[in-house]
């Protein structure tokens, strides 16, 4: 009796992409179809994703701090985490506004004047910070709210830690509960070549048109800077910080690269980024932590969106960005990113707290929105690589550090 062959899961979603593309442009015509009868599963599989996606954070991140047993260790991983985060969020917003005027002369220039759009609620850097303290116990679990989610982990994790001998069945709890956790979203992904097929589809379908029509200079600008911000900054950092291969790197982190670009969701990519992490050879209690972390605040793809459409809607209105605006909007597009969810759209509301802090109108987001799931693959896949480059580069620090820290001791144990 012959064996089986079963494909590598990484291949089965790449052949479900392709299809799901060839079926979309079939389908361009008949766009019913797609939205009323294939879109429908892959909402059902999204939705089992963020039916998933608050446990899985809440109890790796706590699990990833006990597992650590130093307040310590957590705060030195931490910080080395945000730093990296916001640095590169910084580079690439710069790569989007250098992007967007580059190619400025191949914007088309489109009629602006019969533009409709309901402004997005946009908040103050102040009540972000205060909305990242939850008030409630439920409500962050109940509404998704991932900030408040990483708060609630970190605060009982650190509490775990500190109770000591007495909180053993707690510990052994989170971790029961952690690997259940694990498993049903190892369920879930079983299914993600059907869920993949079912989202690319419609979206191929819907937007084929308006890819190839007038917005077609902007996604390209998008493109080549997301592929530029990859290819130069987390390669170098990787290279460097990382001490590993920035090739080997991307080869066995492609798996979650396919599944963020179909999936438009950092979120709901981090247990395939997990798994890549771990292969590549990152501390499990590192990844637990920082890769939830980065799914949160790492909003590298998205900048980049911000400076290309920024550029993009000031040329559709002829207005000059100078000096100040291009700064004004690298620091708006840092601090919004914090607030930012790692789902599918949520750049929306950034992108409006851009355009309001240089003056632009707010009714150009409408110029990009209809193809804004399109720009929210290739992004999407920015955001969870800037993820994965940290936890390789701060697990090598961290084991860096310990080496030290033991030669050390040796040394004097010697003299």
């Amino acid at each position: 009796m012959k064996k089986k062959i079963k494909l590598p899961l990484a291949i089965q979603i790449f052949i479900a992409l392709v299809l799901g593309i060839i079926a979309g442009i079939l389908l361009q015509g008949h766009t019913d179809i797609a939205d009323d009868y294939i879109k429908p599963f892959g909402t059902i599989f999204l939705n089992l994703l963020k039916f998933i996606v608050v446990p899985i954070v809440l109890f790796s991140i706590m699990s990833g701090i006990i597992s650590m047993r130093d307040v310590k260790k957590v705060g030195s991983i931490g910080i080395k985490a945000v730093i990296y985060y916001f640095c590169t969020t910084a580079i690439a917003i710069v790569i989007g506004l250098i992007g967007g005027n580059v190619f400025k002369q191949f914007f088309p220039i489109l009629e602006t004047s019969n533009l409709q759009f309901t402004e997005a609620q946009t908040t103050t850097f102040m009540d972000t910070i205060v909305g990242i303290f939850p008030d409630n116990f439920f409500s962050p679990l109940v509404e998704a709210n991932m900030l408040q989610v990483i708060v609630m982990a970190v605060i009982i994790g650190f509490a775990v830690i500190l109770v000591g001998e007495k909180a053993k069945p707690a510990i052994k709890g989170i971790e029961t509960l952690n690997a259940i956790f694990m498993k049903a979203m190892e369920m879930i992904l079983s299914l993600s070549p059907i869920g993949v097929f079912c989202l690319i589809t419609p979206v191929v379908a819907d937007n084929g048109a308006a890819i190839i029509g007038s917005l077609a200079i902007v996604l390209i600008c998008a493109y080549v800077c997301y592929i530029i911000h990859m290819a130069v900054v987390y390669s170098t950092a990787v290279g460097t910080l990382g001490g590993m291969n920035p090739l080997k790197f991307f080869k066995m982190h492609l798996p979650a690269m396919i599944f963020a670009f179909s999936s438009s969701s950092s979120v709901g990519t981090l247990p395939v980024n997990r798994e890549g992490c771990l292969k590549m050879g990152a501390d499990e209690d590192i990844t637990s932590f920082v890769l939830p972390l980065g799914a949160t605040i790492n909003m590298d793809g998205t900048a980049i969106h911000q400076g290309v459409c920024a550029i993009f809607i000031a040329t559709c209105y002829g207005v000059d960005l100078d000096l100040n605006a291009m700064l004004t909007i690298v620091f708006t597009a840092i601090l919004a990113s914090i607030g930012t969810a790692g789902v599918p759209g949520a750049s929306m509301v950034m992108l409006a707290m851009v355009l309001t802090s240089v003056g632009l109108p707010l009714e150009g987001i409408a110029l990009v929105a209809g193809v804004d799931r399109v720009f929210d693959m290739g992004r999407t896949v920015v955001n969870i690589t800037g993820d994965a480059s940290c936890t390789i580069i701060v697990s090598n620090l961290e084991r860096k550090k310990a080496a030290k820290k033991q030669a050390l001791e040796k040394q004097q144990i010697d003299e």
